[in-house]
């Protein structure tokens, strides 16, 4: 009795999170225009998201802790300088708490797009960030296209057809 308890209860936590991963999904996927924001940046006193506007955007949330963000980094960086020319921008937004960290970790990866600082999570709370990395495709008009939660060896190739796609599409 114990154990179907256990077990229904485990069911129920999990149809309860499938829920709400759907629901997120849907508020994020459903063409909506990307929330503005501006942060602190690496290179430049402020990133703002509104500059790129008719402009191709991948914004990826990540983290100096995030193994998968560590790994996944200099493939967004090939990604950024194969088709920046096309009108693709990459913002990396970190959401380390203490910008110290990332700055740590970029100084050992080194990469070539934009980077914000999102010390308070502000920003990753409107778009819903609830995995490391999150991964956010934007339209040349401004609408969130595509959420893509987590990374995975060969995910790289998602994100480049929807890149792809995007380019293609008219402003």
């Amino acid at each position: 009795m114990k154990r179907t308890h256990s077990l229904m209860k485990a069911f129920a936590c999990s149809v309860i999170a499938g829920i709400s991963l759907l629901s997120t999904a849907s508020i994020i996927a459903a063409d909506t225009t990307a929330p503005d924001f501006t942060l602190p940046g690496k290179t430049s006193p402020t990133v703002q998201l509104s500059k790129y506007k008719g402009s191709v955007v991948m914004l990826n949330f990540w983290a100096s802790w995030c193994g998968p963000c560590r790994t996944e980094m200099p493939l967004m960086d090939q990604i950024y300088k194969k088709y920046a020319a096309a009108g693709f921008v990459l913002l990396g937004v970190n959401v380390d708490t203490d910008s110290s960290d990332a700055q740590k970790f970029l100084s050992q990866v080194s990469v070539s797009f934009p980077i914000a600082y999102d010390r308070e999570n502000k920003v990753s709370k409107v778009y819903d960030v609830a995995a490391m990395p999150s991964t956010v495709f934007i339209d040349r008009k401004g609408r969130v296209r595509q959420l893509h939660r987590g990374y995975k060896p060969g995910d790289e190739n998602e994100y480049l057809s929807e890149i792809r796609a995007l380019i293609r599409e008219p402003g």
